[in-house]
């Protein structure tokens, strides 16, 4: 498979589950914001290759040391744990508000793991070249790691928006005795 492919892959699966799922649920405009901000930034990683996206001015006024695209990139991953948190309160499949803020969080975060597993599986199996451009960790031993922590955070940022634009909804939630 070829880096361009395996690049842009996660992005064509992606919107292809949310057609797919747009069958059985109409997602509110909230949430096509969101879920539109991981596509944007990752189709434009996908075509420089994340490390390349020009990203000099960010990287130069935070003093980086590195191309933090990615890291954006892996932050408005976690924004998919709004429609996750709308789907579940819309079907009525929780009913406990501690299970709507836990449940799209530890989702992303499981999503975010193995996703690394994913990528680190293709870097070692691809040609060396293809493998560290995907990689794209730019010599951070840690880059996977930072890489969950910002899907994660991305995904409480997302959680916390929702509860705050539903908290009338999310009031009326009723626990099980």
């Amino acid at each position: 498979m070829g880096r361009m492919l395996a690049e842009n892959l996660p992005v064509i699966l992606l919107v292809s589950a949310i057609v797919w799922i747009h069958r059985y649920h109409r997602f509110s405009p909230a949430s096509y914001l969101f879920m539109s901000v991981l596509v944007v930034l990752h189709t434009v990683g996908g075509h420089y290759t994340f490390e390349r996206v020009p990203f000099g001015l960010v990287t130069d006024f935070f003093g980086f040391e590195r191309n933090n695209y990615d890291r954006f990139a892996h932050f408005s991953v976690g924004f998919y744990a709004y429609p996750v948190a709308e789907i579940l309160l819309k079907k009525r499949l929780v009913r406990s508000p501690a299970i709507l803020a836990m449940f799209p969080v530890f989702a992303i975060f499981t999503v975010a793991g193995s996703y690394e597993i994913f990528e680190w599986l293709y870097a070692v199996s691809a040609d060396s070249s293809a493998g560290i451009a995907v990689l794209g960790s730019q010599g951070d031993i840690w880059d996977a790691q930072k890489d969950i922590l910002a899907d994660g955070s991305g995904s409480i940022f997302a959680t916390l928006v929702f509860f705050y634009s539903h908290r009338g909804e999310i009031k009326l939630i009723k626990a099980p005795a």
